[in-house]
């Protein structure tokens, strides 16, 4: 067997696992931070990607399936009840999927989330979120239910032999693996094999929201881009300019080039860039006719910290602007070297 483990630095758990024969593998909840490290793992150790499993919709980091499938040209693999459109192949409590002479035999594990499955492969068993370290998943979460993940721990995992090798989704300790026997003997959410007590104990973690709850879902859930994605493409297509460099220009006089602060109206008036015009980016494509008359000009755009700047360049770009660039560091960086500022 060829196995990887791979951790984000924020508890997060993805695997490769592959048959030795065949140097056929499988990438197992893959972050999409992380998808560079696959590639380079997968390449150097000469293996053919067969499947990218999520094995649930994740609430709390972004996914790499995606990336990962373009990349080698496999299929995305989730639960029938996934409801992200980019899945092409869906499965089934009961299924296997077939890697090499080895078996990805799928349990449906519902109660974190509605698609939650499990993977069973040969000694050992990738829980996702449903079966923790120490633990369980939470199921306060959209399509979460208490009752449901009682019976996915008692009723499935619980079933698995005692050394059967668990993997989850998530530890915060750093922890590889336990197994189905050891958590049996010393989970303390485990301890509740009554269905009432194990239920309430379950509603009553009042447990705060993850970090990226609301991202994290729109983008798994949708396949739709996140901030940092559309900020790295933006970055990509942008030059940038130096605090230095525009502070040479402004001592200079130079009359060369715009100046565009692109931040809100209040945010303009408390501090601007000497010589800055000024153009919110929510009315950037409707008025940029009206305040850059002409299309050769160079135009840098500030904002408070260099992200919206980057966007709005490069949304200049995209609408014919070829010399738009960005101010590297932003207002809150112009102003922390003390360079001048009007309007304030």
């Amino acid at each position: 067997m060829i196995f990887s483990i791979f951790r984000d630095g924020e508890g997060c758990k993805s695997y490769i696992i592959g048959c030795a024969e065949s140097c056929t593998a499988a990438i197992i909840d893959p972050a999409f931070d992380l998808v560079d490290r696959y590639v380079g793992e997968v390449h150097k150790q000469g293996l053919t990607v067969r499947y990218v499993v999520d094995t649930h919709t994740h609430a709390d980091h972004f996914s790499g399936a995606q990336a990962l499938a373009r990349t080698f040209g496999a299929p995305v693999v989730m639960h029938r009840f996934s409801p992200a459109p980019y899945v092409d192949l869906h499965v089934e409590d009961g299924h296997s999927l077939p890697l090499g002479k080895m078996r990805m035999k799928i349990l449906h594990t519902p109660g974190h989330t509605r698609d939650s499955m499990a993977i069973h492969v040969e000694d050992r068993v990738f829980t996702g979120d449903t079966l923790l370290i120490g633990g369980t998943g939470r199921s306060d979460l959209p399509s979460g239910d208490p009752d449901q993940l009682f019976d996915s721990l008692f009723g499935k995992l619980m079933a698995l032999p005692d050394d059967t090798l668990v993997f989850p989704a998530h530890d915060y300790k750093g922890r590889d693996n336990s197994t189905i026997g050891d958590e049996r003997r010393t989970n303390p959410r485990l301890a509740k094999t009554e269905r009432a007590d194990f239920v309430a104990l379950m509603n009553s973690l009042n447990l705060s929201a993850p970090t990226h709850l609301t991202e994290a879902l729109r983008t798994n859930m949708s396949g739709g881009k996140t901030v940092r994605q559309l900020l790295a493409e933006a970055g990509a297509k942008v030059p940038f300019m130096a605090l230095d460099e525009l502070r040479r220009r402004i001592d200079l006089r130079a009359n060369d080039f715009v100046i565009l602060d692109v931040r809100e109206r209040d945010a303009f008036a408390a501090g601007h860039v000497p010589g800055a015009i000024h153009l919110p980016r929510g009315q950037l494509e409707l008025r940029v006719n009206e305040m850059l008359p002409d299309p050769g000009v160079e135009i840098l755009a500030i904002c408070e910290f260099g992200k919206i700047s980057t966007l709005a360049a490069a949304t200049l770009r995209e609408l014919g602007f070829d010399r738009a660039i960005a101010l590297d560091g932003g207002m809150s960086a112009w102003r922390e070297q003390g360079h001048p500022v009007e309007g304030a």
